[in-house]
This record gives structure tokens, sequence and C-alpha cells, in this order.
């Protein structure tokens, strides 16, 4: 047999093969073929028009082989030539076509060219996905009640373990990262109103400033933004990873709620867990103002405390009203996109990612609009 070869005729576009053409001879035909075509590599090389196939002294090809034709001629007409050649045997024939097809069906598809409408049809395509992605959210939060409202007639199939496992996971962890987080912020506050305030001589305010912004807002916004990113994901990946290894079609399977199970636990933890997490935080932010203020500007503690006790209680209802809210937002969207989830490890880690960006946003657009909701009412 023969070494491993061609000759391509650029006159009359006959290519003929020579030897054996296998996996063995690969790493030099593809070295021969990217020099003879000038090709840096095999993937961006010119595709050669073909008219004709000579294999007279081929001896054998397999899909290594095959492969090569591919990428350096052009698809149609090298299936034209194969089909066309009657020295090759049926089961070479069958294999360089197969090659063919198969590697043309993974070929990327060729860009179309820009038309007058894309960008509106592309702005269509997203408005009615997001159509649909309200849709499947609405849905899922009517059945996360119903199932809710079920069980809660039901003292006997709540799942007391599942949920003081959430608790301390979802609500106990967090409170170090919340506690040093809101401190900062609250110091940092304070500094800031230090800086704009002592220009008018109204330095005692930056009290009432730290307060009233950690009680209305701060304290649960932070806590509830620290949870999308912490708890959110955690539900998505959690349940995602379930639904991967096929253990949600399993509770199906033996006649269980996946709902009651897996989302119905997790939620009440929510609901529970952030409003006392919105407490810590709006207790440590007002101590790293009350650090600020005591450190350097010399607000002693004894005027501190009687300047945060003049402060009327409604304020601190006000941004403890929003933390049920913000619970029932992250685990609900966090527990939604981890049944979203598809049979692969990418699509864990995308939802995962949906599910904090939903979330954040979420809660910070219904935190504006319960801002305008109370500066209107006068609370």
């Amino acid at each position: 047999m023969t070494m491993a070869s061609f000759t391509y005729h650029y006159e009359d576009q006959v290519l003929c093969l020579r030897g054996k053409w296998t996996v063995e001879a690969y790493p030099q035909l593809l070295k021969a073929m990217l020099q003879f075509f000038h090709a840096k590599n095999a993937d961006s090389a010119k595709q050669q028009p073909l008219q004709k196939l000579d294999t007279s002294e081929l001896d054998v090809i397999d899909s290594s082989g095959a492969s090569l034709l591919h990428y350096f001629f052009d698809h149609d007409q090298l299936s034209t030539a194969i089909q066309a050649n009657a020295n090759l045997s049926p089961q070479q024939q069958a294999l360089m076509l197969t090659v063919s097809a198969s590697l043309t069906k993974d070929a990327p598809p060729q860009p179309k060219p820009y038309r007058l409408g894309d960008g509106i049809a592309k702005l269509g395509e997203q408005v009615l996905r997001q159509v649909e992605h309200s849709n499947s959210l609405f849905g899922f939060i009517g059945l996360t009640l119903i199932t809710f409202l079920s069980v809660l007639l039901r003292p006997w199939r709540w799942r007391v373990t599942s949920l003081v496992y959430h608790m301390q996971h979802s609500g106990v962890h967090a409170v170090p990262i919340i506690a040093l987080l809101t401190f900062l912020v609250g110091a940092v506050v304070a500094f800031l109103g230090a800086t704009v305030l002592q220009d008018f001589g109204a330095t005692i305010y930056t009290v009432d400033l730290v307060a009233y912004g950690f009680m209305r807002e701060l304290g649960v916004l932070l806590t509830a933004i620290l949870l999308a990113g912490r708890t959110a994901s955690a539900y998505t990946a959690q349940i995602g990873s379930m639904k991967v290894n096929q253990e949600i079609d399993a509770m199906r399977v033996q006649g269980l709620n996946p709902i009651e199970l897996l989302v119905i636990p997790r939620l009440i933890a929510l609901l529970i867990m952030l409003p006392i997490l919105t407490f810590v935080a709006i207790i440590f932010g007002i101590l790293g103002g009350a650090s600020v203020a005591l450190f350097s500007l010399d607000i002693s503690s004894t005027q501190f405390l009687y300047i945060i006790q003049e402060i009327p209680a409604k304020h601190f209802w006000v941004g403890m009203s929003k933390a049920p809210i913000f619970a029932a937002v992250i685990a609900i969207i966090g527990c939604l996109e981890g049944f979203k989830v598809g049979k692969s490890a990418t699509s864990v880690g995308i939802h995962t990612t949906s599910s904090v960006v939903q979330t954040i946003f979420i809660v910070i657009l219904f935190d504006a609009l319960a801002a305008l909701f109370f500066m209107e009412m006068g609370w």
C-alpha cells in the first residue's frame, strides 16, 4: 500500500486520492492540505470547487480521512462527486456521504443579512418571551398559593424538619454577612451625611438620617438583595440539580407533590427569617452610624439614644411591612427557575444566574413602588 497523499488540479477541479486515508495518516494529510491550500486551520480553510473525485489509487478511507475532504471542498459538489464515483465501494461511498452530511449538519448556520424590520421582529420576540415568562410566573404563584392553603389546613402534612433546615441555612447562616454589611453601610451613610450637614451646622441630624434610612429602606432592601444573591441562587441550584438527576420525576412517580415538598418549606422559611434578618440589619446599620457619631462627630451615646427614641415607630413598621413581600418574591422566583432547568449542568448555571438577576430587579422595583405608595399615603 502506498503512502497517503493527494493531488488537486485547479484547472480541471479534480482531486486524486492515493494510499490509506485513515486516522493514522490524519496529521500528515491535514498538514499537507493546510500547506497546499494556504490555510491556518481546517475550520478557516476556503472551500475549493470540485468537479471530479479520482479514487483509482485509493486503498482505504475511514471517517477521519473523509472529514478532511469536508473541510477543504464545497459540500454539495463533494457529495455529487462521491455519488458519481464508480471506483468507490458501496461501503466507502456510504461512509463518505454520511460523514459529509453529519459535518454539514453540525456546521453553524450562515448569518442572515440584515433586513429592514429585523429590529422590530427581535423586539417582538423579546415581548412574547416576557409575556410567556410572566404567564408561567403567575401560574406558579397560583399553584404555590393553592398548595400552601391546602397544606395549611392539614397539620399532619407540615414538613417541620425541612422547614427548620431551610430556616437555618437561609436565615441563621446569613446573619454574620448581613450584620457586617449593614454595619459598614451604616458607617458610610453617617460619614456621607456628616460631610454634607456639617457645612450647615446640622451634624446632629446625621443620627436621623441613619435611623430613618435603615428603618424605612436600607435595612430591608440590603437584606433582600443579599438573600436574592445568596438564597435564590441556592434554591435554583438545589431544585435544578434534582431535576437534572430526575429526582423530581421520581417524586411524581411516587405520587408526591414537588411543590409541597420543595417549594412550601422554602417559602415559609423565608417568610419567617427575612423579617428577623431585616430587624438585625436595622440594628447593625444604626450601630454603624452610632460608631461614627461617637468617635468622629462628638455625639454622645446618651444623645444618640435620645434622638433614636424620638423617631416615630411607624417608620420601623413601614420597613418591616415590605419584608414578607420580598421574601415571597425571592422564594418563588428561585424555585420557579429551578423547575425550568433542563437536562444539563449548563442549564443549571443559566437559570441560577437568571434567578438572581430577576429577584434583585423585582425587589428594587417593588421597593420603589412601595416608597411612592407610602409617600402618597403620608406614612
